[in-house]
């Protein structure tokens, strides 16, 4: 099926929707993706230690996905049309003095604060602008999804090379002031033109496009997703290939360093890790549409096992091919390429597997995994630290990715079998109710 299937009117207003969606979540791109940049010059500022400046990432990880249940819950209570400006605008304001907090921090307490309240904001805009992306697509929800996750993916490779330059002439609290104010105002502003689709307009894509991969034939409410072995090993899915991503994510300047990689010129008088951080960020905001719209044609699972696959191989080669620059920068571009897409594969699956009409909550309740494996992120400074080298950790990250292709592949893809026909009344119920 494609988009001609579809009213005129009712198609122009999803994909302008999706627009604004991409655009406020290429805003919140630096929390996340711009953070390794400021973590040296804080150190070098203040003499805090590595593992204790990496904990507000690990805080604000946190708090950007456990109240993201909340945060879609208070969208879907005020209604498709006041939810999202509301939630997001509010977002966009917090994003804002989250990161003008971080740029006066003189304590590791203020730095945690600023930590929190960006947090919280930006996990308000991305469960809405997430959230709106599968019910406005259900007949293209990976695509829809993976286009929207990688305005945050890859939204940070406009910046960072504006935001190193900041930092080195004039530091980095002026960088997290003006690039901190500036994002949320934009994000602000595009958030008084979203709005999520009615029932009447959902029932009708559903009617006129229906998707090609496996999807349930109901909606199951969040209690019931939460008692669903499915969520469940979902939940442990995501937390496993999300910690091995967010590992290289928080740590890649700091693994360039000791790779003696990190101010190598290797291509028009950028350094290497210039050229990575600029690479690594278009990698991991291409993946999600990308696999995103494979896992729409040949099945999310099948898709999995490809991504998490070369992702483990990628893990491998970096760690054992360290010190030579162009190595560095193309077998870390492999690993955000293969990771990036869990944000447009399990959203999809979730909903496949659970319905649309709680999608916010019950994505984003899924989503709070990578909170959680961003716990994980300084144990691999402490690897590291004990063992003197990144290899341990690359071995432990591409593990884990292996592990997860084959329950991708035999145990999940069985299960969402299983419930699909029993919620079409094909075998007994292997979803129950809360």
């Amino acid at each position: 099926m494609t988009d001609s299937v579809i009213a005129q009117p009712l198609n122009q207003m999803r994909w302008m929707q999706l627009a604004i969606g991409v655009v406020c979540m290429i805003m919140i791109a630096n929390l996340q993706y711009g953070w390794t940049l400021f973590v040296g010059p804080i150190n070098k500022a203040h003499g805090w230690d590595v593992a204790s400046i990496q904990l507000a990432f690990a805080i604000f990880v946190a708090l950007e996905t456990w109240l993201t249940p909340v945060e879609g819950w208070i969208v879907d209570k005020l209604g498709a049309s006041r939810g999202p400006k509301l939630v997001v605008a509010i977002g966009g304001v917090l994003i804002g003095i989250g990161w003008v907090i971080n740029g006066i921090a003189d304590t590791l307490p203020l730095l945690y604060l600023g930590a929190v309240v960006s947090g919280v904001g930006g996990g308000a805009v991305y469960a809405t602008c997430v959230g709106l992306a599968v019910k406005w697509f259900p007949d293209r929800r990976g695509l829809a999804v993976g286009l929207t996750a990688a305005g945050f993916g890859a939204g940070a490779a406009i910046t960072v090379v504006p935001i190193r330059a900041v930092i080195e002439s004039s530091g980095y609290e002026a960088a997290f002031l003006y690039f901190g104010i500036g994002q949320g105002v934009v994000v602000f502003i595009m958030a008084w033109l979203l709005r999520g689709p009615e029932a009447s307009e959902i029932a009708a894509m559903e009617k006129m496009v229906p998707p090609k991969v496996m999807q349930s034939m109901r909606s199951y409410t969040p209690g019931e997703v939460l008692s669903s072995p499915i969520f469940w090993l979902l939940y442990v899915m995501f937390v496993m290939v999300s910690a091995s991503g967010l590992m290289a994510t928080a740590q890649i300047a700091l693994i360039a360093k000791d790779f003696n990689v990190a101010n190598t010129v290797i291509l028009g008088g950028a350094s290497a890790l210039s050229v990575a951080l600029i690479v690594d960020n278009v990698a991991k905001g291409a993946a999600r549409p990308l696999f995103g719209w494979v896992s729409d044609n040949i099945g999310r699972e099948y898709t999995m096992a490809i991504a998490f696959g070369l992702g483990a191989i990628s893990y491998w080669l970096l760690g054992t091919m360290e010190t030579a620059p162009w190595a560095f920068v193309v077998f870390a571009a492999l690993i955000f390429l293969t990771w990036g897409e869990i944000f447009s594969l399990f959203p999809s699956t979730c909903t496949d597997s659970f319905g649309p009409k709680f999608a916010t909550v019950n994505l984003s309740l899924l989503y709070t995994a990578k909170g959680a494996s961003a716990f994980l992120v300084p144990v691999a400074n402490m690897i590291q630290k004990s063992t003197g080298s990144w290899h341990m950790v690359f071995l432990a990250t591409a593990v884990m990715n292996f592990v997860v292709v084959g329950m991708a592949l035999f145990i999940l893809k069985p299960m969402r079998s299983r419930a699909t026909q029993a919620a079409a009344g094909q075998i007994p119920q292997a979803v129950r109710p809360a």
